[in-house]
């Protein structure tokens, strides 16, 4: 195995993580609580809920199913030419896993943080162990909350079509940040208590280990991510005899001075490093509450309109400017935020004019239903947790 040098790092977040091309690609990653409909409050194994889902065979569109640490079902998406084509093809995977389960009778239940069961760590690979070990020493409680009490919907991007699109749609990533936080926040309890805040799942990973949570700083954005990858802290390592061992007590950039790092351990190291927006050789935006059916699709109809239509694009630059870094305002108060719910009133008014520019006509009308029902009176899914609004203003019909 060849070893990694420190220019090796650079060179390989140069060319991997930053790879250009022109922008279209849309993915998608949706994760899920699984509940018992005759017992919300029960966990269901991972086990169970796994078994039924092989037996049931490949998804019809090739989503790729996957299990988080407190038993969270993940579907991502295939990468697809567009967000119609995208929506279409995981709406399909989606339901065919809504109807396995309902045959078991188990749900799938959309939520940033689980509102009822406490943490509960059910995870079968070595890697989430480690994790767990890993933030034992600090993190131990939020670490917990984090592997077993979150859920997410996740936006995949294109990098851009060259260095001056790559620095204008990681700057506008960012900048959309605490607006998609906060229009989408859906996390207000967690073991069955308030927490004060509208999405909780956003302070868990605020309070999170920050050399491995915060945004990288920089103007260079793959000079900023080879030198905060560097200065983590490695997580997990294998070990000579194809073990894991957790927290070797050392950066990425001291492990490289002992001269042992290979380019495969970068790459898992990498993969263990979680900002609001992760470069992948493609964007991966991570700071979107999970949101129930049917509004899944309306963070990634927003965020795909705002970065990838350049008149939609402009109008978000200059929307969000304000609150770029409003995160905490965001977390705590959602749409409440006067500053946060003009940003994104004006971010889904471009958005929606963008998307039948962008071939997904058909979206139109859910992005329509969430922002009138939510955005339009500065509230969020969250508040339907603390304030329910009457019955009659909750129908939408896909």
């Amino acid at each position: 195995m060849t070893r990694l040098t420190v220019d090796g790092v650079y060179d390989y977040i140069r060319g991997v993580c930053f790879k250009t091309g022109p922008p279209g690609t849309v993915g998608a990653e949706t994760e899920w609580f699984v509940q018992d409909s005759a017992a919300p409050a029960a966990h269901v194994p991972m086990a169970r809920v796994r078994a039924l889902l092989d037996a049931a065979g490949p998804l019809p569109n090739g989503s790729l199913i996957t299990y988080e640490p407190g038993g969270q079902l993940e579907l991502s998406s295939a990468p697809y030419p567009g967000l119609a084509p995208l929506h279409e093809a995981l709406a399909a995977d989606l339901d065919r896993v809504g109807a396995v389960l309902a045959e078991a009778g188990l749900v799938l239940a959309g939520h940033g943080v689980d509102p009822i069961r406490e943490p509960h760590f059910q995870a079968e690979h070595p890697r989430y162990t480690c994790m767990r070990d890993y933030f034992s020493a600090g993190y131990a409680d939020v670490g917990q909350a984090m592997m077993c009490s979150t859920a997410s919907v996740q936006v995949c991007l294109d990098i851009g079509a060259d260095q001056n699109d790559l620095l204008r749609r990681w700057r506008l990533a960012h900048a959309l940040g605490p607006v998609l936080v906060a229009a989408f926040a859906n996390s207000p309890l967690h073991e069955g208590r308030r927490t004060g805040l509208r999405s909780t799942r956003q302070a868990i990973w605020t309070d999170l280990d920050p050399c491995r949570t915060a945004a990288p700083v920089g103007d260079d954005p793959a000079e900023a991510w080879a030198r905060y990858a560097l200065d983590a802290r490695v997580m997990v390592m294998r070990t000579p005899d194809g073990g894991w061992a957790a927290d070797p007590g050392m950066t990425f950039r001291e492990w490289i001075g002992k001269g042992e790092p290979g380019e495969e351990d970068l790459e898992y190291h990498l993969s263990t490093l979680f900002p609001p927006v992760r470069p992948r050789g493609w964007l991966e935006l991570r700071m979107i509450d999970a949101l129930p059916e049917p509004f899944w699709p309306v963070p990634v109809a927003v965020a795909t309109a705002l970065l990838d239509d350049p008149v939609a694009a402009a109008i978000a630059q200059a929307e969000t400017e304000p609150v770029a870094g409003h995160w905490e305002q965001a977390a705590r108060d959602g749409l409440a935020d006067p500053a946060l719910a003009a940003a994104a009133r004006a971010c889904f008014d471009a958005a929606l004019n963008a998307l039948p520019r962008l071939g997904a006509h058909g979206l139109v009308p859910l992005v329509e239903a969430y922002r009138g029902r939510y955005v339009e009176r500065g509230r969020t899914p969250a508040d339907d947790q603390l304030s329910p609004l009457p019955e009659e203003e909750l129908s939408w019909s896909r």
